[in-house]
């Protein structure tokens, strides 16, 4: 089986950053899915492995936690999925990646691919829809409680990234809030205003500042994609009192002291938390997945890839680490065929 791995944590540019490898196809036991890889999508969370995780037992380490494919071998115990589906997952980040031939995955974590988009299309989507779904409607609860006195609005920091531009899909779609998104050069301005965002601010800027200029109040939401250390004293500021802020990266160091004023609740999202410990709940997000799927076929939703950087191999993965580690990288890049 054809994959791609590294041995030892490499700069990008450096030649064996990553390399084309040969392992054994794997076999699947349990409730997993042996999934011919048709397509996939490189997140942020790939570069961050490839430059702090060790090499697996065998010597080898495959990364990628986004895929499209037809499942071509079903455990003893899959009862949801059978040979020949089209499938869409995330994986799981305890287990070998999906820069790979073949892939093995829970079946709990998969769902049905969307009809209406091709394999590239359609592996831009899982991770980030997960993340982004989780974080409103399972941390933040939008469409829950409300906060009172706030404006019924998110300001969703990173909006022109991978995670932000689905979770300004979701929060345009799929709620009745006001969408504020940042991003800060022309391109993603036209990105995230494309993809429905009411309003967009630079963060290069004051965010509070920024937010202010609207007049609509304090927003009851804040999602932080990206940089959150780097804005925090901007979103303490600009966040509704009893507001509700999520974030998903990982700041050197996180102070959220200063929100005590306020009694502002902290959130974080993981995607990988219900794969990583088998949780109760890991069968939702494959249902969730599933919602995805028809959300995009009935035309609510679209992929959020921007760029196809043709067949999977070492040297276009690379390319597509190099984009996203400049920070330059809007939406998301796939990868399809071999």
């Amino acid at each position: 089986m054809l994959a791609f791995g590294y041995k030892n944590s490499l700069p990008i540019a450096d030649d064996n950053s990553l390399v084309d490898i040969d392992l054994p196809r794997p076999a699947p036991t349990g409730r997993d899915l042996l999934v011919e890889i048709k397509a996939i999508s490189v997140n942020p969370v790939d570069t961050r492995v490839r430059a702090s995780a060790k090499p697996d037992g065998d010597g080898w380490k495959v990364l990628g936690w986004d895929a499209a494919g037809i499942v071509v071998e079903a455990g003893p115990e899959a009862t949801l999925f059978k040979p020949g589906d089209e499938v869409f997952y995330a994986g799981s980040i305890t287990q070998p990646g999906t820069y790979a031939e073949f892939h093995v995955v829970d079946e709990r974590i998969v769902g049905r691919k969307p009809t209406t988009l091709g394999w590239a299309e359609s592996a831009a989507l899982p991770l980030t829809a997960i993340t982004a779904w989780e974080t409103l409607f399972d941390r933040l609860h939008v469409k829950g409680r409300a906060v009172p006195g706030a404006a019924p609005a998110i300001l969703i920091i990173g909006g022109a990234g991978g995670v932000g531009s689905i979770a300004i899909q979701f929060a345009r779609k799929l709620t009745d809030l006001t969408v504020i998104a940042t991003a800060s050069r022309p391109e993603t301005k036209a990105w995230a205003t494309d993809l429905g965002a009411h309003h967009v601010v630079d963060h290069s800027k004051p965010l509070a500042k920024e937010v202010a200029s609207f007049d609509i109040g304090a927003p009851a939401f804040v999602f932080s994609t990206t940089n959150t250390e780097q804005h925090l004293a901007g979103i303490v500021e600009l966040i509704a009192p009893q507001g509700r802020f999520a974030l998903i990266d990982d700041p050197a160091a996180l102070d959220i002291n200063p929100f005590k004023r306020k009694s502002v609740s902290v959130h974080w999202e993981f995607m990988f938390t219900r794969s990583m410990f088998g949780t109760a709940d890991i069968a939702e997000q494959g249902a969730l997945l599933g919602e995805v799927s028809r959300l995009v076929d009935d035309g609510t939703i679209r992929t959020t890839m921007a760029e196809n950087f043709g067949p999977i191999n070492a040297a276009n993965l690379k390319r597509a680490h190099a984009l996203i580690e400049s920070g330059k990288a809007r939406g998301k890049i796939a990868l399809e065929g071999f």
